[in-house]
């Protein structure tokens, strides 16, 4: 399997709890964040649930017109 490398930022306790399972699994940290990478790529996308949880979050939102749409 062909690996890409990627940076990412994790808090100080994300870390050091990463580092506390890695050392008691024996596991390396880029193969416990593979994992959980995979783990939650694998739930199936609720879209309606998506939208119900963000229904409303914007009530003075203003769309332009559709004929505005295009303006630069």
């Amino acid at each position: 399997m062909s690996m890409l490398r990627t940076q990412v930022y994790l808090t100080r306790e994300q870390r050091r709890r990463l580092d506390e399972r890695g050392r008691r699994d024996g596991r390396a940290i880029a193969e416990l964040v593979r994992e959980a990478v995979d783990r939650y790529l694998s739930e199936p996308l609720d879209a309606e649930a998506a939208l119900d949880r963000t229904f409303g979050a914007f009530p003075d939102l203003e769309v332009p017109p559709r004929g505005e749409w295009d303006r630069g």
